[in-house]
């Protein structure tokens, strides 16, 4: 089952007078990627090295390291525990002794697990979208239907035949509110069909 982190957490060591900080945190998009990594880095530093998986994409950065002695090997942490959503940045300052592409290896992917393992766990849910269609006299009903059921309003729109949304909920969920949207709707929510994020 895919997991996703809890909160934001860390780790520290002292590798050969090199010095590797781990940070570990839940992003659920790129932009969040790149606000985690500005939060974390640090300029002054060696080398910012980092990876990430959100929903099946995944990026990854050596930061000057020699090629694919850093950022891959923190990645390959994240895919090993099928951590998604989730970002870990090591930083490292050189003390002054080559740790060669082993060691490189070695402390990087030591560094993101020992971090990830103070981190607490959550599952992370699939989810599905579908279209929503209902009369307006349905509206604050469907509202208070979707906020009981944890459902997320993508959009919404109005026209002549009523309310429209495009809507989000955890797939466990889904036919729970289904249900719940067409007893409260005497059988007339227009209901689309779901697609898996």
């Amino acid at each position: 089952m895919r997991q996703t982190l809890a909160a934001p957490c860390s780790f520290e060591e002292t590798i050969r007078n090199s010095r590797f900080l781990s940070h570990a945190g839940p992003v659920d998009s790129q932009a969040a990627t790149l606000e985690f990594f500005e939060s974390v880095a640090d300029p002054s530093a060696s080398h910012n090295c980092w990876a990430w998986r959100i929903d099946g994409v995944h990026r990854s950065s050596d930061d000057g390291e020699p090629g694919g002695s850093a950022g891959r090997p923190i990645l390959s942490v994240l895919e090993a525990r099928d951590l998604d959503r989730v970002m870990v940045v090591v930083t490292r300052w050189y003390g002054g002794v080559n740790l060669g592409v082993g060691g490189l290896v070695r402390a990087y992917t030591g560094g993101a697990a020992r971090a990830l393992d103070l981190g607490k766990l959550l599952p992370l849910h699939q989810r599905l979208r579908f279209s929503l269609g209902a009369d307006f006299a349905f509206t604050d009903t469907l509202h208070r239907l979707l906020e009981q059921f944890g459902a997320e309003k993508v959009s919404e729109r109005y026209d002549e035949a009523g309310l429209e949304l495009q809507v989000e909920v955890i797939e466990q969920n889904f036919q729970l509110l289904c249900s719940a949207l067409r007893e409260a709707s005497r059988g007339q929510v227009r209901l689309g069909r779901p697609a898996r994020l």
